[in-house]
């Protein structure tokens, strides 16, 4: 299975995964947020629903997508274009994707300061 995790990472975290890799170490598909409040400005609701609509689905039309989310197309083509700024989901010949078959989602909270 194609799992891709979302997390909230500093960069000295990305830039630990990236060495590791670099020196061999699997480190499975990431995308790093640099704070809680980036990762919910991007990860609204709708676009949330939009990522689920499109596991595991393949290339999509927007007007696909819209129809799975049960929304306007002009609303869903604003939302894909700012997860594909994010580099969330991607441009596929005339289509988009999400690639992946699976999500998981890892950040903690701890007790404020």
């Amino acid at each position: 299975m194609n799992i891709v995790t979302l997390s909230v990472a500093s960069r000295d975290d990305v830039t630990r995964r990236a060495l590791a890799a670099f020196g061999g170490e699997a480190q499975g598909a990431h995308h790093s947020f640099a704070s809680p409040d980036l990762l919910w400005q991007t990860l609204t609701r709708k676009r949330w629903d939009l990522i689920q609509a499109m596991t595991g689905q393949g290339v999509m039309s927007i007007r696909e997508a819209a129809r799975r989310v049960g929304r306007d197309m002009k609303a869903v083509h604003g939302d894909v274009q700012a997860l594909i700024g994010a580099g969330v989901i991607h441009k596929e010949g005339r289509g988009i994707v999400f690639p992946y078959d699976g999500v998981h989602v890892d950040f903690m909270l701890t007790k404020a300061a």
